[in-house]
């Protein structure tokens, strides 16, 4: 058999000591000895363990949120914390409530889910049922109490003091027995906006007869302006320009609902010339959902200026309560 004569010559091995190369002190590296951790001791204070941790990703996006926690509250910007209904049944309520007490989270907001598990927790002590065991028997949401109390909050909400204020304003009148645990009782106690973000259909109290979807939608869309309100006060300050210190927004725990709620509102803001370029925002998620990355650490903000922090809500928070109030504690 001939060979073809069109046919491309036989590959061979290249020469690879052509290669130019060059000494690995003229190199740039991404990784010194000083960003490495280091090993303090049984005993060290937290304040030493969080100096510790290496200087690379997630240890380095948490030093980032914490920065801009620390420099809104110092500057009186607002820091809001969005939240889902897993920030509640992680155990980290007291969390927040505490930061809302120390007046360093100055404006809170949920979605239906997360307001239902503060609700329970502070009226009951307990919250979360089992799904998969009840969605079969059709006994899943069909509760009494929690579809009364929150469509009380609504109707007394409605178009006046919003879905948020109002469950909170009512844990506390009612003397919930777990109130302190409550993050929107406590929003109501400093006098701080609450608001919550109803999608009808979403929650189990909408499958109640007595669910009053009319007054479940006026109270909601009241804490939706109250948000854009919110929201529109984390750019920086007048009197200090531009260069100065932003607020800061957090979502922790909602992949759908509070992300399209926070790029609405920033949307309006910039809209009615809202300068929001020095804005930092964060994400606190166990996963990289699609909504949190495009509608909280990338549209909104500049670049450099959207932090995420992937991992368990229950030790995530924990560690960024503590460094804050440390970071606090040194000298600006």
């Amino acid at each position: 058999m001939s060979r073809d004569s069109s046919a491309k010559p036989a590959s061979k091995p290249l020469d690879l000591k052509r290669l130019r190369l060059k000494s690995r002190a003229d190199r740039a590296h991404k990784v010194e000895i000083d960003a490495l951790a280091a090993t303090p001791g049984a005993g060290a204070s937290f304040a030493d363990w969080l100096g510790s941790l290496p200087q690379f990703l997630g240890a380095s996006a948490l030093r980032r949120i914490v920065e801009a926690v620390v420099a809104a509250h110092r500057a009186g910007r607002n820091v809001l914390f969005a939240f889902g209904g897993h920030v509640v049944k992680t155990g980290c309520s007291p969390l927040i409530v505490d930061l809302i007490d120390r007046g360093i989270i100055t404006a809170v907001a949920t979605n239906g889910s997360g307001a239902i598990h503060d609700l329970e927790l502070a009226q009951t002590g307990a919250t979360s049922e089992d799904v998969a065991a009840n969605i079969r028997s059709g006994e899943f949401g069909m509760v009494r109490e929690t579809c009364d109390a929150m469509n009380r909050a609504a109707l007394n909400g409605a178009a006046v003091i919003g879905l948020g204020r109002a469950i909170g304003e009512m844990l506390e009148a009612e003397h919930a027995p777990f109130r302190r645990f409550s993050i929107l009782a406590a929003a109501a106690r400093a006098g701080i906006p609450a608001t919550v973000h109803v999608a009808l259909g979403t929650d189990t109290v909408h499958m109640h007869g007595d669910a009053d979807g009319a007054a479940i939608g006026a109270a909601t869309m009241h804490d939706f302006r109250m948000f854009c309100d919110v929201v529109g006060t984390l750019g920086a300050d007048e009197a200090s320009g531009p260069a100065g210190p932003g607020g800061v927004f957090i979502n922790a725990g909602s992949a759908v609902i509070m992300p399209e709620v926070f790029l609405k509102a920033v949307s309006v803001a910039r809209n009615l010339g809202r300068d929001l370029d020095a804005m930092h925002t964060a994400n606190f998620d166990m996963l990289t959902h699609y909504r949190p990355t495009q509608n909280v650490l990338q549209r909104p903000v500049q670049p450099g200026r959207g932090h995420s922090m992937v991992g368990q809500h229950e030790i995530l928070l924990p560690l960024l309560r503590m460094a804050v109030i440390e970071t606090l504690e040194k000298r600006p």
